[in-house]
């Protein structure tokens, strides 16, 4: 239950912050104007990461191992957020960023003992890395990583994107390692970016900023580090594949600068995803590009654990040559993205045109908004019983419903969400830890079946929607489809050993189903309302 108290805990401070700290960046200046080499048109707050911050890091703070790796990994994380805050402020030189970040880095490598000491077979056997080069070059390295994802962070939802995947495959590396501390940070990461991606995929309302940026590269290059660099049968180069692509990136940006006789610093549009866009793919298109390249790469990674550390040197080189040849070849042929009629004209246009009728969402509708309450309903039903001060809650949160339902309808939306947001996580949990001696195979196999179905109808629903604002489609809802996927093929553990990443899908689904069935009714809330309401009562049976 660690676990997951900890994942929605940061999920929810995210959240909860994220809008009141866009409202203070207007007022304070923290905005990312446009300019020739920005993609987005109009000012935009940047000061998201303070949210992804508070939200993983207070998350990790209601845990106190006394390790001596979370609290360097604290410190050395609070001092990035400063830096990187003033950053978004007051626009810092290249040389103070670095200064913070080689701080950040020193604090993690000298008070928490993270160092690369181990090249695997790559070094004869039983040769370490002398201390003497062991801790610069392991500052250096955090220090690459931390700019790498910082540089990344070009695009809507990109770095994000990036690091959640990445994120995922350090949790389930170090679940399956047994490094418990390692394993909540990753979680703790990926609930933050989980609740600040919803923000910013395309087309964003807020920017993580430096802030954000760079505490998760710093986040992703010392977790990577810490859990391989112990005592493990890990490869010692997982960090080179999982964080491959935006360091590669960030080297050949800064190899062109130099060649071209500009400072490394300087800034251009000369990023994997600004050739992306040169070549004719649209913002989404490249998003979703790199983030299938990412999970190439995250993959590899989790099939390659365990493999000769030349190998996974020889495929990464292999991978760099090829992505570097093929955009060179790009350039050299001034190939660009074609636009076939049949697609962009016939099919596209197809179905926008069907979107603009109404009446695809009519039909996909209709059944969608009574399928999410009865799921929640059924998800109630199937637990044996809830703790006491569970069913001791639920019921005067029913009252609660009933009441703002008679007496103050507009507040309907307001007053059910907070319900939906605590009542969620317990339901799921207690549905797949203690369900009742009814709920046979074939009653799962249904919640199972509803589940997929919901997440399914969630992206249709809110990819054909002729909603302006609200709750979208996006490249995040892929993100989401490939994680709950997933999990069911991690082969190597055992049916109750992925039960956390199942019952953790399952509320990411119920989460992200809500929010689309909300948006859509505009107000109008009021079969939730009452589905909800049995949902509550359904709790406080005995």
């Amino acid at each position: 239950m660690i676990f997951l108290f900890t994942l929605f805990l940061s999920v929810l401070l995210t959240i909860s912050l994220i809008p009141a700290l866009s409202r203070l960046a207007f007022c304070c200046g923290a905005l990312d104007v446009p300019d020739g080499r920005k993609v987005h048109a109009r000012p935009i707050p940047r000061i998201g990461g303070v949210a992804m911050a508070a939200g993983s890091l207070a998350s990790l703070v209601a845990w106190n191992f006394g390790d001596t790796l979370q609290r360097a990994f604290l410190a050395g994380a609070l001092a990035l957020v400063a830096f990187g805050l003033a950053d978004d402020l007051k626009s810092l030189s290249p040389k103070a960023k670095l200064l913070g970040q080689a701080i950040a880095a020193t604090i993690v490598v000298v008070f928490g003992g993270v160092e690369i000491r181990t090249l695997g077979s790559l070094l004869p056997d039983g040769l370490l890395v002398p201390p003497w080069i062991a801790v610069p070059g392991t500052v250096f390295v955090i220090v690459g990583i931390t700019n790498a994802i910082n540089l990344a962070d070009g695009l809507d939802g990109l770095a994000g994107g990036i690091c959640l995947l990445t994120f995922c495959c350090l949790g389930y590396l170090a679940y399956l390692d047994g490094a418990d501390a390692i394993g909540l940070a990753a979680l703790a990461f990926i609930g933050a970016i989980f609740g600040f991606l919803r923000f910013n995929t395309h087309p964003a309302s807020i920017f993580m900023g430096d802030t954000g940026s760079q505490l998760l590269g710093f986040a992703a290059g010392t977790l990577a580090l810490a859990l391989t660099q112990r005592e493990t049968a890990l490869s010692p180069l997982l960090p080179l594949v999982l964080l491959g692509f935006p360091v590669l990136d960030t080297m050949t940006v800064m190899c062109t600068r130099i060649a071209a006789g500009r400072s490394p610093f300087s800034a251009d549009k000369n990023h994997f995803h600004h050739t992306l866009l040169s070549l004719g793919f649209r913002h989404p298109e490249s998003v979703l590009i790199i983030y299938a390249i990412q999970t190439v790469l995250v993959v590899s990674a989790l099939a390659l654990r365990y493999h000769s550390d030349w190998i996974l040197l020889g495929g990464y080189l292999f991978f760099s040559a090829a992505i570097l040849s093929l955009f060179a070849a790009a350039r050299r042929w001034h190939w660009r993205m074609k636009r076939f009629d049949i697609l962009d004209v016939v099919i596209v246009g197809g179905l926008r045109t069907l979107r603009d009728s109404g009446v695809l969402i009519a039909v996909l509708f209709r059944g969608f908004q009574v399928m999410v309450p009865i799921l929640l309903l059924v998800t109630c039903l199937i637990p044996e019983r809830f703790p006491p001060y569970l069913a001791w809650a639920a019921a005067p949160a029913a009252l609660l419903l009933a009441a703002v339902r008679v007496l103050a309808r507009r507040w309907m939306e307001a007053a059910i969400r907070p319900v939906l947001y605590l009542l969620i996580p317990f339901a799921v949990y207690l549905s797949e830890t203690a369900p009742a001696s009814w709920a046979d195979g074939r009653v799962l196999f249904l919640s199972h079946a509803l589940f997929i179905a919901c997440a399914v109808g969630s992206v249709l629903v809110s990819r054909f929607t002729r909603r302006a604002t609200g709750f979208r489609s996006t490249p995040l809802d892929f993100l989401i489809l490939f994680i709950v996927a997933v999990f069911p093929f991690l082969h190597s553990v055992q049916v109750r050993d992925f039960l956390p990443g199942i019952i953790a899908a399952k509320i990411i689904i119920l989460y992200f189903s809500y929010e689309v069935l909300l948006s859509e009714l505009r107000g109008k809330v009021g079969v939730p309302a009452m589905l909800t309401i049995l949902s509550l009562m359904a709790v406080c049976r005995t």
